[in-house]
């Protein structure tokens, strides 16, 4: 792996990590890094019907509608000659930056359904929907950095290669096991921000992505 690639994956694991854990602590157990944890969620509030549902329910197509948003401008700079990963970390970036603003404006925080906390969760789930995106289309060398379930199993089983004496796995724990580790150090993190600083602990973030969109080289 290229050193650029594995500063790359190292900051966008600790970032997806400190800002879902941030997220799911101060928006009611909201996932914004990812999907599949609020799959789950939606169906314990069909058996268990709360408040924070329709928070759930929303960050859904704002995901779908960020996502499908990054591959159309992704698709736009690429035709028009734009940088495109650094176009994509900037919009991250704004996006992050309204869901600080809008969190600030939501002080002081008491139910999951109200409106200014729901935009902070859609704004937050949209910034990391698009590092889903140009994490698909623009770095695909580099592992994975919002979701760790492939990785993790990726990891084990590189490990057991490794251990059989498989070069090319050992190629790919080096490669995997950074952005797992990055990922578990931005959870604690985001935790632990959280506890000292509430939302303004995702000010991190956003000086992390405008950090990468200048390093970024395309």
């Amino acid at each position: 792996m290229e050193r650029g690639d594995t500063r790359q994956s190292v900051a966008l694991g600790f970032l997806a990590g400190y800002v879902d854990t941030l997220g799911f602590i101060g928006l009611f157990g909201l996932f914004t890094a990812h999907v599949t944890g609020n799959f789950v969620l939606l169906g314990r509030g069909m058996a268990q019907p709360a408040p924070d549902i329709w928070l759930k329910l929303l960050v859904f197509p704002v995901f779908v509608l960020g996502v499908a948003l990054a591959r159309l401008l992704i698709l736009h700079w690429e035709r028009s000659g734009g940088r495109q990963l650094r176009n994509s970390l900037l919009l991250q970036t704004l996006l992050m930056t309204a869901s600080v603003a809008c969190a600030w404006l939501a002080t002081p925080v008491d139910r999951p359904d109200a409106p200014l906390i729901m935009l902070t969760g859609m704004l937050c789930a949209g910034a990391m929907a698009v590092q889903n995106a140009y994490g698909k289309l623009l770095l695909g060398k580099v592992a994975a950095t919002t979701v760790m379930t492939g990785n993790v199993t990726q990891l084990v089983i590189d490990l057991v290669d490794t251990l059989r004496g498989d070069a090319d796995a050992r190629a790919r724990l080096k490669k995997l096991v950074w952005p797992v580790l990055a990922f578990a150090v931005g959870c604690i993190s985001g935790a632990l921000a959280f506890m000292l600083a509430g939302f303004n602990g995702l000010l991190l973030p956003c000086a992390l992505l405008l950090w990468l969109a200048c390093a970024a080289n395309d």
